[in-house]
């Protein structure tokens, strides 16, 4: 039997070329990538074996502590100044409004809660979106620009990078996310000095982060990506375009309705453009605080986020800066026109108009309400100027009376107004322009609590940033007429009563008896009234009167007496001139000088600062100056009442009736001051609760005007202030002491009533009293003591010139002045 053999199965059919082609390149590529992919594993261990030993320390995070500023509050809690390099307002992230952090977020990193610090899936939204060239959109995460604005430069470079990512885990690893947030919110860079966005919304917006609005808040976000670029001081066009987006990106994240968005790109917003920080105008306070602080400090001072609280009422404080200002601009108004500023040629093609404009302003800033700004036209009729702002004025009327001489054609080339001059113009109380210019005059105020010495306001002159020279504490001047109640406190303790009459004669020392140049000291208005009640010479201000009662009390010891109410003797040289005012004082000084009346008798300190306290609120520092006590005491309390009574009639029906006429209220006290030659004007008054003491004048002494005087000049800015301060207050009078007595409506010594001490002084020979011993000239002719002897010391209008300033080293210096 015969079989046929079985065919083998078939085998695989051998795979075409090009399939075995592509497997042996994928095995190839993944063998390469894995190759590729260990190596790059290995060098990264590598590098981060390597890296993460140095990476900072960021322990330290855990209890965040930037620099901070000095901030100087007032005594209400208004900020009057803030000093250093940053300036940050460190803000707990449960304090941050929601609005700001959702703006923050929804711009820079809408996934912060999700992510672990690096976001992988918006690094590839970004690249896509940034590939398609729509807006261009960032891959750092918040906790990614933490980690490089605390620790790491700015530098691109592939280290830093990997430093950066390093970092970014450390610190997820080491801190909750609001812990990240927190730093973020505070520590972000966002231009014209602030740091973090509190300080930012007060910067660009004038008011405290928790009221900011959601336009606000998107504005404010726009600034981490560059400062510069979206500021919105600077660039307001591109600041408003990336706000529009940020409130878009708020709205697409769900933090926002539609509706809310659409109302906040319509919110006109307010932003502060000048170099004002406050809105308080206290820069000589501030100042004065810096230094005293620094001393104890030193350059701490400025980064430990101290809070210094000063006695300062900011109501006061604004009050008197605005009355002395405007105060000194009437004076201004008065003078002649000195011409524009500057000179500038401006281009005809109106496009290159503007980058004229602001080079040519900006050595020019605005100065308060006087603003300035370039001519672009004028006629005799009408002058049309630009301001920084691009705000074009139109001024015309009684507008231009300050400036008629510099539109006339035949003005000098230096006065003449033409296009491309600089002036200064300020808005009317009408809401339309005038021309005006930067004033040359100077002056200083000083409000204090006679009871304590508490500093309620301190305006140093005219402007800081134009003159920091501080003349309530730094200028010497002549007190002139406001003087004469220290002498008249004198005459009360050898006998003087309100009613003492005192004859207003003429008066003449010849060369024999001043052993130099003849001397015919005048009265202000050169008539005398013969003799009349010692009150009544006070309220009128009569020369003639306190030269007699100087020579009755006895120059030395009018020296000797005056230094009780904190005056330097050497400042007051024992002459007949002291009764006028010729000695050297500053307008601290006078104003503790007054105080002494003011409170009874009680000589009292300046006091400023309150307490100082940490970032976080800790008390380092608190001060309260001494109750009134018999160890203060400087004169008798009969002194002071009955001086009080005297001044009150100056304010009343004297030389200072103008503050009882428009406050209207009786308990007020002063008395004015005028130098020879109107060279310093003063008015020096008082409400039991409140002292303050204006002054006027120019730094290098010269005449304020023939008809310039303390009632004139001085005077309007005490009451324009006190208008203000004693708002509310209650009206207080003082209630007689112990030791004197009312006889027939007149207050005296109880051992002077009656017939008692001096009646009357000047009007013949048996009822002068006995000048003190070696005060009177004897029958050789001999010089009486206190009659000036060296010819300098007089000249022709009758008193002697103005004591020149101490040098510089025998100042008394701000810090002197405020320590107890």
């Amino acid at each position: 039997m015969s079989s046929e053999p079985s065919s083998a199965a078939p085998g695989p059919a051998p795979r075409p070329a090009w399939q075995r082609f592509l497997i042996k390149f994928f095995a190839w590529a993944f063998g390469l990538a894995f190759a590729g992919l260990l190596a790059v594993l290995t060098i990264g261990g590598v590098a981060l074996a390597v890296a993460y030993p140095n990476l900072p320390d960021i322990s330290e995070l855990s209890d965040y502590r930037p620099k901070l500023p000095m901030r100087i509050f007032s005594q209400d809690g208004v900020l009057l100044g803030e000093f250093g390099e940053e300036r940050r307002n460190l803000t707990p992230i449960d304090q941050i409004p929601a609005v700001m952090k959702n703006a923050v977020l929804a711009i820079e990193d809408a996934r912060f809660y999700e992510h672990s610090g690096v976001d992988y899936k918006g690094m590839v939204r970004a690249a896509v979106a940034n590939l398609g060239r729509v807006k261009s959109q960032g891959a750092s995460t918040i906790t990614m620009q933490v980690a490089r604005n605390v620790y790491l430069s700015t530098e691109k470079t592939y280290t830093r990078k990997l430093y950066e990512v390093l970092l970014t885990f450390k610190l997820e690893h080491l801190l909750s996310k609001d812990q990240i947030l927190e730093i973020y919110m505070n520590q972000i860079f966002l231009g014209n000095r602030a740091y973090g966005f509190a300080a930012a919304c007060e910067t660009y917006f004038g008011k405290p982060l928790k009221d900011i609005t959601i336009a606000e808040a998107a504005m404010l976000a726009g600034l981490p990506k560059a400062p510069s670029t979206f500021n919105p001081v600077t660039n307001p066009s591109r600041a408003r375009s990336r706000q529009l987006y940020i409130i878009e990106r708020m709205e697409e994240n769900g933090f926002i309705t539609h509706e809310q968005a659409e109302a906040a790109k319509k919110e006109e917003l307010h932003v502060r453009t000048g170099v004002q920080t406050t809105g308080v105008r206290a820069e000589y306070i501030a100042e004065t605080v810096r230094q005293l602080v620094f001393a104890q400090y030193g350059d701490e001072a400025y980064t430990r986020g101290l809070n210094v609280y000063t006695t300062i009422k900011s109501n006061e404080q604004e009050a008197a800066y605005k009355s002395l200002r405007k105060g000194i601009m009437d004076y201004e108004k008065r003078q002649i026109y000195r011409g524009p500023e500057r000179f500038v040629d401006l281009p005809s093609d109106p496009k290159e108009l503007d980058d004229a404009v602001d080079d040519a302003l900006a050595d020019h800033p605005d100065n308060g309400d006087v603003m300035a700004a370039v001519v672009l036209e004028v006629n005799p009729k009408k002058i049309t100027a630009v301001r920084g702002n691009g705000d074009q004025v139109e001024i015309v009327g009684a507008g231009l009376e300050a400036a008629r001489s510099g539109l006339s054609d035949k003005a000098p080339p230096k006065i003449k107004i033409r296009r491309g001059a600089i002036i200064r113009v300020m808005k009317t109380p009408k809401d339309t322009w005038e021309i005006t210019q930067l004033p040359e005059v100077e002056g200083a105020f000083v409000a204090v609590d006679p009871r304590d010495g508490a500093i309620h306001a301190l305006i140093g002159g005219f402007d800081f940033n134009k003159n920091k020279f501080n003349h309530v504490t730094q200028a010497w001047r002549q007190p002139g007429s406001g003087f004469k109640p220290f002498i008249y406190s004198a005459a009360l303790e050898k006998g003087f009563s309100p009613t003492t009459i005192i004859n207003d004669a003429p008066l003449f020392f010849d060369a024999g008896v001043t052993g130099g140049q003849p001397w015919e000291p005048k009265n202000y208005d050169g008539k005398f009234e013969g003799p009349m009640p010692l009150h009544t010479a006070l309220a009128k201000s009569k020369n003639m009167v306190s030269i007699r009662i100087l020579q009755a009390v006895g120059t030395q010891n009018a020296q000797d007496w005056i230094t009780r109410f904190g005056f330097d003797a050497d400042k007051h040289p024992p002459y007949l001139t002291m009764a006028l005012g010729a000695g050297s004082v500053t307008p601290m000084q006078m104003a503790l000088g007054y105080s002494v009346f003011a409170n009874g008798g009680y000589r009292i300190n300046p006091w400023l600062i309150t307490r100082i306290t940490d970032q976080k609120g800790k008390t380092l520092v608190e001060s309260q100056p001494p109750l009134l006590n018999e160890s203060m005491r400087a004169i008798d309390a009969r002194n002071a009442f009955i001086m009080d009574r005297l001044l009150q009639e100056v304010a009343r029906v004297g030389t200072a009736a103008r503050t009882q006429r428009e406050l209207k209220r009786p308990d007020l006290y002063g008395k004015t001051g005028t130098t020879n030659d109107s060279i310093d004007t003063w008015f020096n008054g008082f409400q039991p609760t409140l002292v303050a003491i204006v002054w006027m004048g120019y730094d290098t002494p010269r005449s304020l005007g023939d008809r310039e005087t303390g009632g004139g000049l001085s005077l309007p800015v005490w009451v324009d202030f006190m208008q203000t301060a004693l708002k509310g207050v209650p009206v207080m009078e003082p209630t007689a002491p112990e030791g004197v007595v009312n006889v027939g409506g007149d207050w005296y010594y109880e051992e002077n009533a009656r017939g008692n001490g001096v009646s009357s002084l000047g009007l013949s020979g048996g009822d002068t009293p006995p000048r003190p011993a070696g005060g009177a000239p004897g029958p050789s002719g001999e010089q009486a003591p206190g009659v000036p002897s060296d010819k300098s010391m007089m000249n022709s209008n009758g008193l002697p010139p103005p004591v020149a300033p101490a040098p510089a080293d025998e100042r008394r210096s701000i810090l002197d002045l405020f320590r107890n």
